[in-house]
């Protein structure tokens, strides 16, 4: 059996648990070391989880690291990811990459100097619910898709999260925050955005701490966090995709896809599993099943259900390609593509115009049943 891959994390927030946790679902890498600039947050994941507490430098120069997590907050993502490969290590990033697209360039200028890889969550586009809905796109079910609506909408963070002040800062906000889990979904599905266009607001200048030490604490909204768009796709489907945390309550799908053929209703793309249906010309709806796709079976309790928790599938996914080669389905082009698309629709709430997107992506090879079984332990 090959040597697994040595990986650290930088950065021990509330996250982090998430990647200790399921790093045992996955082969190919063992997550060794932990870092933070909080010393004692790197020290309390390394009690919890049996790895070791490092500087970041010291994590940083390892010798037995070959790959490091970035889980820092957005603001600080291109600083570290620029670091990591400047230490020539490859780098997984959470979501957003960076906050701008040229850092983004600049990352992936660094990183094909270095012959180095860069992948970035999300990665919930790999699970059981959209492969199934992926599957039923390229055989043909509805047909050719000609459009569609996403809803992602809530009353924010702020009433559960003890620090959730960078949510409601630049890089935060419901468009670069939950964006990316609606962008990955789509093109995966249907492939890149051509051009943009929205409508951004904010419906609250403040907002108060609903829990922790700084329970009642306001703090400033900084970042739009009512915005709707219009999307173009290169296949000529246009969508729309509502983003907000100015809203109590609403009866929206999370995702509906239009063909000339029917219509397919998605779950939440922030998770993995969940119901896909299709409803038929005739009016007939039927549940497609996931069949055996190990990414739809449910094993991780939220508090509120059980559900499909696979995350880190997508950098098991570019472990499997440093060792035996291909291209991650969590790429580096995909990860610009989406920053572009969700900057644009930012930049078009600001300047009342559609936006043409700079930098394009392909889809990324679906993930069979088969080879997602091949990633887990």
């Amino acid at each position: 059996m090959a040597e697994p891959l040595g990986v650290g994390i930088i950065g021990c927030g509330n996250i982090s648990r998430t990647y200790f946790e399921l790093a045992r679902v996955f082969s190919g890498y063992e997550i060794k070391a932990c870092a933070d600039l909080r010393r004692s947050a790197a020290e309390v994941r390394a009690a919890e989880y049996g790895v070791k507490a490092m500087t970041v430098r010291d994590l940083l120069a390892a010798d037995d690291i070959d790959l490091i997590i970035n889980l820092t907050v957005p603001d600080a993502h291109y600083m570290v990811s620029r670091e990591i490969l400047a230490h020539d290590k490859h780098v997984y990033s959470e979501k957003p990459l960076v906050l701008r697209l040229e850092d983004g360039l600049a990352l992936r200028e660094l990183a094909d100097r270095k012959q180095l890889l860069v992948g970035c969550a999300p990665d919930t586009f790999l699970g059981g619910a959209p492969q199934t809905a992926r599957q039923a796109i390229d055989t043909g079910v509805i047909g050719r898709v000609t459009g569609g609506t996403c809803h992602m909408m809530s009353h924010g963070m702020e009433a559960w999260h003890p620090n959730p002040d960078f949510f409601f800062k630049p890089g935060g906000g419901p468009v670069l925050d939950m964006g990316p889990y609606y962008i990955a979904a789509l093109v995966n599905l249907i492939g890149p955005v051509r051009r943009v266009a929205s409508l951004s607001s904010s419906g609250m200048a403040t907002r108060v701490i609903g829990s922790g030490d700084r329970k009642g604490e306001k703090i400033d909204v900084e970042t739009p966090t009512n915005v709707h768009a219009l999307l173009e796709f290169a296949n000529d489907a246009t969508f729309t995709l509502s983003t907000s945390w100015d809203v109590w309550s609403h009866r929206h799908s999370p995702i509906e896809i239009y063909g000339t053929k029917g219509t397919l209703f998605l779950p939440d793309p922030n998770f993995f599993g969940g119901d896909v249906e299709f409803a038929s010309p005739s009016g007939v709806t039927e549940t497609l099943k996931a069949g055996d796709h190990p990414f739809a079976v449910p094993n991780f309790n939220d508090g509120y259900e059980k559900r499909a928790n696979y995350r880190g599938a997508g950098l098991a996914d570019m472990v499997r390609v440093l060792k035996t080669g291909g291209q991650p389905r969590c790429s580096l082009d995909g990860a610009l593509h989406a920053l572009d698309v969700l900057n644009s629709i930012l930049r078009s709430g600001e300047t009342g115009t559609f936006v043409n997107i700079a930098h394009t992506a392909s889809k990324p090879e679906a993930l069979t049943p088969e080879q997602a079984a091949g990633l887990l332990a």
